[in-house]
């Protein structure tokens, strides 16, 4: 009886998603709407001050061109790199039950990986900031 109302009442068609497509036509409306209204009613005041870089309280001194030293892109990188293969542990610390020994030893595999990367960057120098 349940199988039979499923059937009956929640087909799969087009106009189950027409509430949705309406809502986004008015959201993207009412974001134009709410866009133009602030640009054309808003004070236009542009002053020198006004117009100054400015960026987490520190006022800019000389060019923004200057080039930036590669150790902060190579910290950058490697910390994302790092965070993402964290994430990796969350589907074993799940589902550690099920995957048993072999999933043990995958996870050890993939650690040892992990560490051999982490030893190589620590040996070239990658996390020393004094050069």
């Amino acid at each position: 009886m349940i199988q039979t109302f499923l059937q009956v009442h929640y087909v799969n068609s087009t106009s189950n998603y027409l509430p949705i497509g309406i809502q986004l036509i008015f959201a993207i409306g009412l974001l134009a709407l709410i866009i133009f209204a602030t640009s054309t009613l808003g004070p236009k005041r542009k002053t020198a001050e006004k117009l100054v870089n400015f960026e987490s309280g520190i006022e800019s001194h000389g060019n923004a061109r200057r080039p930036m030293a590669v150790k902060y892109f190579l910290v950058a990188i490697l910390f994302v790199l790092f965070d993402v293969e964290v994430i990796f542990f969350y589907p074993y610390a799940v589902n550690f039950r099920e995957l048993g020994w072999n999933g043990f030893l995958a996870i050890l595999m993939f650690v040892g990986f992990f560490l051999t990367g982490f030893i190589y960057i620590i040996k070239k120098g990658g996390l020393n900031w004094e050069d």
